[in-house]
C-alpha cells in the first residue's frame, strides 16, 4: 500500500488507528462463550473450522490453522472514518517508522507482537512452543508468551480454571517418551506427570519456550512473540482426540516419528523446576503508587513484564475523570470496561458483538502519539474505564522490570 495512506490515517485521529475485531477459530477446542461474540456466531466460519474461541489484537501475524485457512485470518484491519480499511500488516510494511518509530522499525523490522484473548469451555491440551533455534529450522520464530486473567471477562470460571504447567520434579525423559508411545491408546497420561495451578483473575504467568502447559478455562489476555508455533503433547482432552499432526506440525518431517527428538524439544530444567510457581507467576505492579495517581484520576499497573520481548499495562481511568497518559513506545489496546473518549475517538466496551460487526473497543497508538501523550476521558459518573495496553519488543518504560 501507499505510504501516504498510512500517514493520512494517522493524521485523521491524532496518531491513533481504530481496529476491527479479528476472530480466530480452533478446531480442537470448544468456545467458552465469554468474548462478547453472539452465541449464533460462534461457528460463523463453519463447523469444520471449529468454534471461534480467540480474538487477536493489533495483529500482523497470520493464524496457522492448516488447510482452508483464509489468507487474512488472524490479521487486524484498520478501519477509517470513511469506512475504508487496510491491513495493519500492510501499514507496518510500508510505513512502519510512522507507526512504531524509526529506531524500532530499524531494529525489529516489524511489530513483532501477537496479543489475543483466548476463551475455552475447558482446558487446552498440554503443549509447548518451540524456541527460536527450533522454530528457525522451519523458517519461523520461537514463542514465549505471558498470561493475564482480566476480571471483567471472567465472571464465570467455566469447566476447569486450573492450568497444568511443567513437569513434577523427578520426572524422567523416559516417562514423557512413554506417553508419546501411548498416543493412540486414548489418554496418554501426560498430565499424571505434571502439576496443576489454580488460576486467579487479576494475576498472570510467564511461559517460556519449551515449557509444557495446558491452559485452563479462564479468559486469558496473552501477549506473546508474533508466532503461532506449537507441539501438542497430550493425546486426549475431555474425550476429544488430539491428532498426531498437532504434535508435529512445527517439526521437520524427518523427525515426525522420532520420539527421542520430540522429547528433546522440551526445556527440561525449566519444566522440572521445583520453584516453578515462584519463578513464573506474575503479580501486577503499580507503574506509580496508586496513592499518587488516584488523585490525578487514574491507576496504572504492569500486568506483563520481566522480558524485553513484550510488556503490558492495565490502565483504569476513574469515573468522571480526564487524564493525559504518556508512554515511551507504540502500543495496541483493548477496552475491558467502560466508555469515553481516547484522543478524538469515541471508545466503548460492547455487550455483544455479531461476527463482522465493527466495535469501538480496539485501537492502535503510534509511537508519536504515545510519547506526546493521549487525552483519555471517562464519560461515566459511576463506571471505571479500563484499558489493557500491549507493547512490542524493547519498550523503554519496561526495562526497569526486565529480568530476561
Amino acid at each position: 500500500m501507499d505510504r501516504s495512506q498510512v500517514k493520512n490515517a494517522l493524521d485523521e485521529a491524532g496518531g491513533v488507528l481504530r481496529l476491527e475485531p479479528s476472530w480466530v477459530p480452533r478446531s480442537f477446542m470448544i468456545p467458552g462463550e465469554r468474548l462478547k461474540l453472539h452465541p449464533r456466531d460462534l461457528y460463523a466460519l463453519g463447523g469444520h473450522r471449529g468454534g471461534i474461541n480467540e480474538r487477536w489484537f493489533s495483529s500482523t501475524t497470520n493464524a496457522d490453522n492448516g488447510p482452508g485457512t483464509p489468507a487474512d485470518e488472524g490479521l487486524s484491519y484498520v478501519r477509517l472514518k470513511s469506512g475504508g480499511r487496510f491491513l495493519l500488516k500492510d501499514a507496518v510494511d510500508s510505513a512502519g517508522d510512522l507507526l512504531l518509530g524509526a529506531p524500532v522499525m530499524e531494529r525489529e523490522k516489524g511489530w513483532n507482537l501477537l496479543c489475543k484473548f483466548f476463551d475455552n469451555m475447558g482446558p487446552i491440551p498440554h503443549h509447548m512452543h518451540q524456541s527460536d533455534a527450533q522454530a528457525k529450522l522451519l523458517g519461523r520464530k520461537g514463542k514465549p508468551e505471558a498470561y493475564y486473567f482480566p476480571p471483567q471477562y471472567n465472571q464465570t470460571d467455566n469447566n476447569f480454571p486450573h492450568t497444568f504447567m511443567g513437569l513434577e520434579p523427578g520426572t524422567t525423559k523416559a516417562d514423557v517418551r512413554r506417553c508419546l508411545e501411548n498416543w493412540n491408546k486414548g489418554d496418554n497420561g501426560i498430565l499424571f506427570l505434571s502439576r496443576a495451578f489454580r488460576l486467579e483473575p487479576g494475576t498472570g504467568w510467564q511461559i517460556d519456550p519449551g515449557i509444557l502447559h495446558a491452559p485452563g478455562s479462564l479468559v486469558t489476555y496473552e501477549p506473546q512473540v508474533a508466532s503461532d508455533v506449537f507441539a501438542m503433547f497430550q493425546s486426549e482432552v475431555e474425550g476429544r482426540i488430539t491428532p498426531w499432526a498437532l504434535m508435529t506440525k512445527d517439526v521437520l518431517p524427518e523427525y515426525h516419528n522420532d520420539l527421542d527428538y520430540l522429547v528433546e524439544l522440551l526445556d527440561w530444567d525449566a519444566n522440572v523446576n521445583p520453584n516453578f510457581a515462584a519463578d513464573n507467576r506474575c503479580f501486577p505492579k503499580p507503574v506509580r503508587p496508586f496513592a499518587e495517581t488516584e488523585g490525578e484520576g487514574y491507576r496504572e499497573q504492569w500486568i506483563t513484564y520481566g522480558t524485553g520481548l513484550y510488556s503490558a499495562k492495565e490502565l483504569t481511568v476513574l469515573p468522571g475523570r480526564t487524564v493525559t497518559i504518556k508512554d515511551e513506545a507504540a502500543y495496541g489496546l483493548i477496552l475491558t470496561q467502560g466508555h469515553g473518549m481516547f484522543g478524538s475517538l469515541q471508545v466503548s466496551t460492547p455487550s455483544m458483538i455479531r461476527y463482522g460487526q465493527m466495535t469501538e473497543d480496539e485501537l492502535f497508538v503510534s509511537e508519536a502519539a504515545a510519547t506526546a501523550g493521549v487525552r483519555i476521558e471517562n464519560r461515566s459518573a459511576t463506571d471505571p474505564l479500563v484499558i489493557l495496553k500491549h507493547f512490542g519488543p524493547g519498550n523503554p518504560d519496561a526495562e526497569a522490570l526486565r529480568v530476561k
